[in-house]
């Protein structure tokens, strides 16, 4: 790898930054000074950049309990954000593989492998999620059976032109509902409950594709995924 995108990955600094801060002769490569910023590095090389060790880390996964009135997005004006409650060096570089929308609690996955998060995240792939749903109006009698049906065979939501893929929809009580889907359109689960003139009071997501949410994570806590868990996408 050049020594100037050695800097941008490990250092955060853009392309013209790092070749600015090597012209300046403020790198040493193995303890000496270099002003090539197209010099070949590995993780064999021992990199500074004014006298601070840069290291040069792999692709991350990770798992976070997500709480409700916290955002998926990097940058945000009105929450705090994932991102925030990781305590991580370059974690800039991290993105959320399939957002929650700020009030939804519950598994999300945060990386800076890009393939990996298209595999968990593209509709071609159809990776199931499970939500808990607590519902302002009970769902009891025909009109369960009608909404169950529906979710089975596809919802008409608001602005869209196709119903969604099939869902299923288990009933724990009459306002607690297991709801499982195959894709991930803004806010869903909330939208196909509208369909029907119902509000999601409350929601979580339990699991996505063959990951289960770790029960042993308080809400804000987060840890890596296992090897195991990476490669069942």
């Amino acid at each position: 790898m050049r020594l100037d995108k050695y800097l941008c990955d490990t250092a955060s600094l853009t392309r013209n930054l790092a070749k600015r801060a090597i012209r300046r002769e403020e790198v040493r490569v193995d303890g000496h000074v270099t002003r090539d910023a197209a010099m070949q590095v590995t993780e064999e090389n021992d990199v500074e950049w004014l006298g601070q060790r840069l290291v040069l880390s792999g692709p991350r996964y990770l798992m976070m309990n997500k709480p409700s009135g916290i955002e998926c997005t990097s940058h945000s004006s009105h929450y705090q954000t994932v991102f925030e409650l990781i305590d991580l060096p370059n974690v800039q570089r991290l993105h959320s593989a399939g957002r929650l929308d700020v009030d939804t609690t519950g598994l999300v996955f945060l990386t800076d492998d890009g393939q990996w998060s298209h595999r968990v995240t593209s509709p071609r792939h159809a990776c199931k999620k499970v939500y808990l749903a607590t519902l302002a109006d009970p769902l009891e009698g025909e009109v369960a059976e009608k909404v169950k049906k529906a979710f089975a065979e596809g919802v008409q939501l608001k602005g869209e032109n196709r119903v969604t893929r099939p869902a299923s929809l288990e009933l724990l009580s009459p306002v607690d509902a297991r709801i499982t889907i195959q894709e991930g359109k803004y806010h869903q689960v909330r939208r196909m409950f509208a369909a029907f003139g119902n509000h999601v009071e409350a929601l979580h997501r339990e699991s996505v594709g063959p990951v289960s949410l770790d029960p042993d994570l308080a809400p804000g806590e987060s840890r890596m995924l296992r090897q195991a868990e990476i490669l069942s996408f």
